[in-house]
């Protein structure tokens, strides 16, 4: 679907409410014009139309309130689309629901086909599983199930025997093999996950470009127009395979990529930098991981998790081969973005921006970001202001994550997911959804950033709300935050002369509605590049529009 609209005329929306999103507009518009896929008019009927020309073609919105499209700012596309394929796991509640599920999709499985699946919790049953519960219901298949935070895999021991690991097998650098004595459990932790990873079978480029193209409807239909993916594919192949689908007209949405670790190399050979590439494919930079997760007792701290005075979590990368990723990085023309969830991984992610602007001094392009920023000690939130990195996190992540964080940090998780407290000190949030990890979901994380709740909860108090924002700047969070996150916010981010017509419609207008009804909001048709790519069923606006899988 890649490429502007056609036509030299422009094409006015009217009869609508318009929320540039901008940071000087708070008061909505009523017509938008645009021609070959951006926006040369917004504002009163009378000003769009004489720039439009008295003769142009319209399209009545009905009184609709149209926004912004939605950038998710941290996804694992390529993961997601697989994960539509594969066994998912996400709504188990207990260890038997999972076996029960393991028991169904293997029975008919021949000996030696892995069973790939993703999405248990094992904080809702009370001790982490083992390489024995799967094998009492798959003994016959190598069974490999990720964590829904995919930083732990699960697996059996054909599994086990599949990829060579034993008693004797060491841990490798930043990773654990969980073991009872000597014996390994069935659990691999953080760095430990890619001795699987290698073990299994991949799927092959055309199964994944189709995995994504079967997938872009998800996102359209929740308001998407651009996604930075931050990475699950090795190798650069996630990239060839945006490519491949740009090349054939077949990229459904705008497409930021930042590379691995073990990507660096090669993408300072072949020239790559930050801001490379087009309308549709851009490149960000280098992806780093510091720490594990919460939920796997693997984030990075400061002080011990409550109740585990032994445990501090595991740096998955020691400071100085952090510092000196950044500067190789900065000095190819690379910016960084920092998975950090501990406090101390939070610190050191700081401490290695603070140090590379030093080696560096004035002004600099590239834009630093922390993925996740979870946990911070109280004296590093203004850092993230004074040092211009950008808080790049998920607010689904702190309703899902509430009790665990109450349970292993304490009193500290008064600055966990501390958006207002960051927003207050002058950071700029890019919003996302972690997807495989969370929901695709935009509107369920403006409302788990202004309520602070989830959608079960009723009326009962949200958690922590001191750290809650307003609609309007979640919103800024999903559009201004990650256009800047990118350096494309002369490109994207709100709905202003010159940019791109990326734009969602909706029948009711989420600056105007009890926070509580967020969740009820459901985008009625998504525009990219001046192109109808989805309407909803019922939905019949004219204009050009994607004939889509």
């Amino acid at each position: 679907m890649t490429g502007p609209s056609s036509g030299a005329r422009a094409v006015v929306l009217r009869r609508a409410r318009i929320h540039d999103l901008s940071a000087g507009a708070p008061t909505p518009a009523t017509a938008l014009a645009l021609r070959h896929g951006r926006i040369v008019a917004v504002g009163a009927d009378a000003e769009v139309w004489a720039a439009a020309g008295s003769d142009a073609p319209s399209i009545d919105l009905g009184g609709r309130v149209v926004l912004p499209g939605f950038t998710d700012a941290h996804v694992h596309w390529a993961t997601f689309a697989l994960l539509r394929r594969q066994l998912a796991l996400d709504a188990t509640l207990s260890l038997a629901d999972v076996l029960r599920r393991v028991r169904a999709a293997a029975a008919d499985r021949e000996p030696g086909r892995w069973l790939v699946g993703r999405g248990w919790d094992h904080s809702r049953w009370g001790r982490w599983p083992t390489a024995a519960d799967l094998d009492s219901v798959a003994p016959h298949v190598p069974v490999a199930l990720t964590r829904k935070d995919g930083h732990a895999i699960w697996v059996n021991s054909a599994a086990l025997a599949a990829t060579g690991i034993n008693g004797h097998t060491p841990d490798p650098a930043g990773g654990e093999i969980v073991r009872a004595g000597q014996t390994p459990t069935g659990v691999l932790k953080e760095n430990a996950v890619r001795l699987v990873h290698h073990a299994m079978p991949s799927p092959d480029p055309v199964e994944r470009q189709a995995a994504m193209i079967d997938a872009w409807p998800d996102a359209w239909g929740r308001g998407l127009t651009g996604m930075h993916d931050m990475g699950g594919l090795a190798g650069g192949a996630l990239f060839r395979d945006l490519s491949t689908l740009r090349d054939a007209g077949e990229l459904g949405l705008r497409f930021v990529w930042y590379l691995t670790e073990t990507d660096l190399d090669e993408a300072i050979a072949l020239g790559l930098r930050s801001g490379l590439g087009d309308a549709w494919l851009t490149v960000g930079g280098l992806k780093l991981f510091l720490d594990g997760t919460l939920g796997s007792q693997t984030a990075d701290m400061l002080a011990p998790y409550e109740g585990d005075p032994a445990n501090r979590g595991l740096a998955t990368l020691e400071f100085d081969a952090y510092v000196l990723l950044l500067e190789r990085a900065s000095a190819a023309g690379l910016s960084t973005a920092v998975h950090a969830i501990g406090d101390a991984a939070n610190r050191k992610a700081l401490d290695g921006f603070a140090r590379m602007q030093r080696g560096h001094p004035g002004p600099r392009p590239l834009r630093g970001r922390i993925e996740h920023a979870q946990l911070l000690a109280p004296e590093d939130v203004g850092r993230f202001g004074a040092l211009g990195v950008v808080a790049s996190m998920q607010p689904l992540h702190a309703t899902s994550d509430r009790e665990l964080a109450d349970r292993l940090w304490g009193e500290r998780a008064a600055y966990s997911y501390a958006w207002r407290s960051l927003l207050v000190a002058g950071a700029r949030l890019a919003f996302g959804s972690d997807a495989p990890i969370e929901a695709l979901d935009v509107f369920a994380g403006v409302h788990a950033a202004v309520t602070r709740r989830r959608a079960q909860d009723g009326p009962r108090g949200g958690w922590r709300v001191e750290q809650a924002v307003d609609v309007r700047t979640a919103l800024q969070a999903y559009t201004a935050g990650p256009a800047w996150a990118a350096g494309l916010e002369d490109q994207l981010g709100s709905l202003e002369v010159g940019k791109r017509a990326d734009l969602i419609v909706l029948d009711r207008d989420p600056l105007e509605i009890p926070p509580g009804e967020l969740l009820d909001l459901a985008v009625r048709a998504t525009m990219i590049d001046g192109v109808w790519v989805w309407q909803a069923p019922g939905i019949e606006l004219p204009g050009p529009r994607h004939d889509g899988p």
